[in-house]
């Protein structure tokens, strides 16, 4: 499965973007879906995931109550809406999609095979 990010961009503290990362090659809807970023210099890390049917969702503690993912299974996509944002969500925002398996939604960066080339978010204070 391929994977294109959009949507990232430069906005300020307290503003608003939405994520799309639109998905070819497989069928999506057997994918669970989720999002990561990576700040300069750190760790990629977990933001938020999504299972197949859209029935099930996780978040980092960090952006919970803030960030929403949500998928179109018939437009093949998935997206990340951010509100209130803050300069800590900073970072390089990467899609990913594994094989849902059973009813398991991943959390851990190495559960995903596939990743798109990411979008960058700058969030100015």
């Amino acid at each position: 499965v391929q994977l294109v990010e959009s949507g990232g961009g430069l906005v300020q503290a307290g503003g608003s973007l939405r994520l799309s990362c639109a998905a070819s090659g497989r069928t999506f809807s057997r994918y669970a879906m989720g999002w990561f970023r990576q700040a300069t210099g750190k760790e990629r890390e977990f933001v938020a995931a999504i299972t197949l049917s859209g029935a099930s969702t996780a978040y980092q503690i960090s952006v919970k109550g803030r960030f929403t993912i949500s998928r179109d299974n018939a437009k093949n996509t998935v997206y990340l809406q951010m509100n209130s944002l803050k300069p800590e969500d900073t970072a390089v925002y990467y899609c990913a999609a594994e094989l849902q398996r059973g009813s398991y939604l991943p959390t851990r960066r190495e559960e995903y095979d596939y990743w798109g080339q990411g979008t960058q978010v700058t969030v100015s204070s």
